[in-house]
């Protein structure tokens, strides 16, 4: 009598194992979960950014946001450190480093955590991959363009 696994048992209990795993990836969606994370941090990126705006006007005696890029674009513009048409460069406005703690704004830059051309190096070089308009109303928005899975993140206040 011979010990072992005969070549039918081994690919039975291959073929269970690959349909274990198939319906474990049908069932759990891992990436559809890890878009869902994406997009809640691209959430909380823009929450964090917007708090330093209100900081910002709040700070300001007239209660206007104060920028040395101007005021935020009433057309929708990225957020970013190139000049040109459709971006504003609100880094040094938002992100106030004295000493090493924050005063009164944020450490760094939020950037788009799968954007390919986000990044944060510096207030002068930076790409959030976030975008910011002033609404005729007076509120501003903030809005995700690379969201995920179809779904629009945005904030306004």
């Amino acid at each position: 009598m011979r010990n072992g696994f005969t070549l039918i048992e081994l690919l039975v209990a291959i073929a269970i194992m690959v349909i274990m795993v198939a319906v474990y990836v049908t069932v759990a969606n891992p990436g559809g979960q890890l878009a869902v994370a994406r997009n809640s941090e691209r959430l909380l990126h823009l929450q964090a950014i917007m708090n330093a705006i209100r900081q910002n006007i709040a700070d300001q005696s007239n209660e206007q946001f104060a920028c040395s890029s101007g005021p935020i674009p009433t057309s929708t513009a990225r957020m970013t450190s190139a000049v040109g048409a459709g971006k504003y460069n609100i880094a040094p406005c938002i992100v106030v480093v004295n000493n090493g703690f924050a005063a009164d704004g944020l450490f760094t830059m939020p950037f788009d955590p799968s954007a390919s051309s986000s990044y944060f190096n510096s207030v002068n070089d930076y790409n959030s991959g976030y975008a910011i308009v002033l609404n005729a109303s007076g509120s501003i928005t903030l809005s995700a363009p690379y969201a995920e899975q179809g779904q629009t993140v945005s904030i306004t206040r």
